[in-house]
């Protein structure tokens, strides 16, 4: 009874902080809030190259990731990055473990019930992508078959749309893996994850793109000060081409850009 007590004990005093961390955030000058004041911490799951990815020295790198640096030196703080899960990432940033996240999330009603989004700072579109010999080529083909998809991800939902046999993995990358080697009937991941895959080795091809979204910076409800600082700072990386040159780095390509 002794030992419970003590448990629950300190499972209040952990509640308790955890509540005062959420609450005591520095407001700066222009009204915006931040975890830190001179710093700028930015989730991103380091699941989803070449988006966000660990390297051998455990540090996180890729596309999001730069373009978390770059904001927040475009807005005059420290860039820290913050490695969440992407199925977390959204709770995450609305229970202020981050001030934002810059992890490919896509624009959704769902999602908007949650968190607000910044203005876009790239555009994909989701496409199923199956082994060389497949005979799916469209999502009429995706009746009854069995489609691998992300943890948290829009997919899950668009894969919804064609078959009610879904399979759910912590990353793109290790559903894509699966399909190459031999499991499931097809994927629906962002068409960019899937052509640097095919560029890595992996056996798989393109085939439909389903359709185009809009990715964006995701922020709590109650920072539109920081929002507005972060669009701001969006609009400054793609007019002086920042955003540009991070996506050739990472891409070949400007997907940076709305597309016609």
């Amino acid at each position: 009874m002794r030992k419970r007590k003590i448990v629950l004990f300190l499972s209040i005093l952990f509640l308790l902080g955890t509540l005062t961390a959420c609450a005591e955030k520095d407001k700066l000058a222009d009204g915006s809030e931040l975890i830190n004041k001179r710093e700028f911490v930015f989730a991103a799951s380091g699941e989803f190259k070449p988006f966000s990815y660990m390297t051998n020295d455990m540090k996180m790198k890729g596309f999001d990731v730069e373009v978390g640096n770059a904001l927040a030196k475009e807005m005059g703080l420290k860039p820290v990055p913050k490695r969440i899960k992407f199925k977390g990432i959204v709770e995450g940033v609305k229970t202020g473990r981050a001030d934002a996240a810059v992890a490919s999330h896509t624009i959704n009603p769902q999602r908007s019930k949650h968190v607000a989004f910044s203005t876009p700072y790239y555009y994909s579109g989701p496409q199923i992508f199956t082994r060389p010999d497949s005979n799916i080529k469209t999502v009429k083909d995706l009746k009854g078959k069995e489609v691998a998809v992300a943890k948290g991800s829009t997919y899950a939902d668009v894969a919804a749309k064609y078959t009610k046999n879904i399979k759910m993995y912590d990353s793109d990358i290790t559903a894509l893996k699966a399909l190459d080697g031999g499991r499931h009937d097809a994927v629906i991941t962002d068409f960019v994850t899937g052509k640097t895959a095919r560029k890595e080795g992996f056996k798989i091809k393109g085939q439909q793109l389903i359709e185009r979204s809009e990715q964006a910076v995701v922020l709590p409800q109650d920072n539109p000060k920081l929002l507005k600082r972060i669009n701001k700072a969006l609009e400054n990386l793609r007019k002086d081409g920042t955003l540009r040159k991070i996506s050739i780095k990472y891409f070949g390509e400007d997907i940076t850009q709305k597309p016609e």
